[in-house]
């Protein structure tokens, strides 16, 4: 049995602060992601990596993510969100600067693994702290909001990280980033403080965010594994994290490769294609909250807005025949933005229908799901561009997951008897 632990308060009365910091700790975790992508090409040069063994780099990262997933997932709903958050932030921290100590293949994939392993932590504690914090016609909204972390940390890497390697050196960049994370734990530390028994939601919003008929076999690991809804998220995040990890580890390359795009240029391009997506993650959770306002029952809301994204991600299957670089940017960030807005919406459904005290053990599940889903994604595409040295297929394979994630999650939460509008799981 699962010791409850309370949930998270701030030292300031509005919830908001609590996303600031999520958002903050969102941008910092994929500022140090983000690095390996942008400085790949000079990496490559220097020691001297080829495709695959740039694929095995990345693939050791999804591989300790996909573990740390299912871990912190348990950790966060056995000892609370704000201890297992600031404890990754810290490790990640730690672990992206051993990046700039490294000088070989190895060194790198063994950095990546730490890192993919207390990185893992940021996500479980950020939607169980939504989850308890926000009501559910808010959840999307704050998601979408702080998610948008990722994208600004994607626009923010090459604004930095180029000129800190011209300057100081690669290694100084993963220095300097990865340090971070540590004025981040400075910060929650003074400003996040455990609430009193009872949770914060029933007291600010009247509204209980564990469904009916939840009782302690609900917040077992084994109550929420036994689930079909769990196995569909899982199935949905298998197949829509991978292109997302494409795109943060193979868009700098792409645009490498095809036009000729120097470690300089790289920023205006990226910039773009991540403000987009950040424009997609808040509208995509602003159009479930606004359903909900009208009445739209919360896991229907989340699904007419996920079919969208789905439609919207078939843009990207145009970018091979870009005629310019500008072009494929404009297409690559319409992509990016309806993976944004259908990862909020993803995330706020396992809130609607899961209670709060096993939405980290979910969340974790399906992370893990989506990170063996990037492993593959990682090897396949080395391999591919070993062989052809074309995008064409991984591209098609990035523009058509969604809509099979979507009817896939669909099937699964109809054998678990959640119509997306008539009823709630009790776990």
């Amino acid at each position: 049995m699962v010791r409850r632990i309370p949930s998270i308060a701030v030292v300031f009365s509005s919830r908001w602060v609590v996303c600031a910091l999520l958002f903050l700790a969102t941008t910092i975790n994929y500022m140090d992601r983000q690095i390996l992508g942008i400085l790949a090409p000079t990496l490559q040069r220097e020691i001297g990596w080829s495709e695959m063994e740039y694929g095995g780099i990345v693939t050791s990262f999804q591989g300790a993510y996909a573990f740390g997933l299912f871990v912190f997932g348990y950790i966060i709903d056995r000892f609370g969100s704000r201890r297992g958050l600031i404890l990754a932030v810290f490790a990640w921290s730690v672990a992206a600067c051993l990046h700039g100590w490294v000088r070989s293949v190895v060194g790198f994939a063994i950095a990546r693994f730490a890192l993919g392993i207390a990185e893992a932590g940021n996500f479980p504690a950020s939607i169980k702290t939504v989850a308890e914090v926000f009501p559910k016609r808010e959840r999307a909204l704050a998601i979408g909001i702080f998610n948008g972390g990722a994208n600004i940390g994607a626009v923010l890497t090459p604004l930095i990280v180029p000129y800190v390697a011209l300057t100081w050196g690669w290694r100084s960049a993963f220095f300097i980033i990865g340090s971070l994370g540590f004025f981040w734990v400075l910060l929650a530390l003074k400003l996040l403080r455990p609430s009193p028994s009872g949770g914060l939601r029933e007291v600010r919003h009247g509204e209980d965010t564990r469904r009916g008929g939840v009782n302690n076999r609900a917040l077992s690991l084994h109550g929420v594994l036994r689930h079909r809804a769990t196995w569909g998220f899982a199935v949905a995040k298998f197949l829509t994290d991978p292109i997302w990890w494409f795109y943060l580890y193979w868009t700098p390359k792409y645009l490498n490769g095809q036009f000729r795009v120097d470690l300089a240029g790289l920023a205006a391009p990226l910039i773009i294609i991540y403000l987009m997506a950040d424009v997609g993650s808040i509208c995509g959770g602003w159009a479930s909250s606004r359903m909900i306002a009208k009445d739209i029952h919360a896991p229907l809301a989340r699904r007419r807005v996920m079919l969208w994204c789905s439609l919207g991600a078939l843009s990207v299957v145009s970018v091979p025949a870009a005629p310019s670089v500008w072009f494929a940017v404009l297409l690559l960030g319409l992509a990016t933005a309806a993976h944004q807005a259908w990862s909020a919406n993803l995330f706020s459904l396992v809130s609607d229908i899961f209670p709060a005290e096993v939405v980290g053990s979910v969340v974790g599940v399906g992370g893990m799901a989506g990170a063996v889903g990037g492993m593959l994604i990682a090897t396949v595409a080395g391999i591919v561009l070993d062989l052809t040295g074309s995008y064409l297929f991984l591209f098609l394979i990035c523009g058509f997951s969604y809509l099979i994630a979507w009817f896939c999650l669909g099937a699964f939460m109809r054998k678990a008897n959640l119509q997306f509008g008539t009823k709630e799981m009790e776990v």
